[in-house]
């Protein structure tokens, strides 16, 4: 999966409900949409907040 120019490796099927990982971006909108490109197509469905990590913004990704 690439956001904002950055390829990011996620292992999908260790990807359990409950369970939640951080991306960090500037362009949130753009980044849910391409989070949700690669969820939608794994039939996963996914909660996404914008948030502030350590000073970092980004989008938590959690699986339902």
């Amino acid at each position: 999966m690439v956001v904002e120019k950055v390829s990011y490796e996620i292992n999908w099927r260790g990807f359990k409900r409950g369970c939640s990982f951080f991306i960090p971006c500037l362009n949130h909108p753009v980044a849910k949409q391409e989070i949700l490109k690669v969820t939608k197509r794994m039939k996963l469905e996914v909660l996404m907040k914008v948030v502030i990590e350590d000073g970092i913004k980004g989008v938590r990704v959690w699986r339902l």
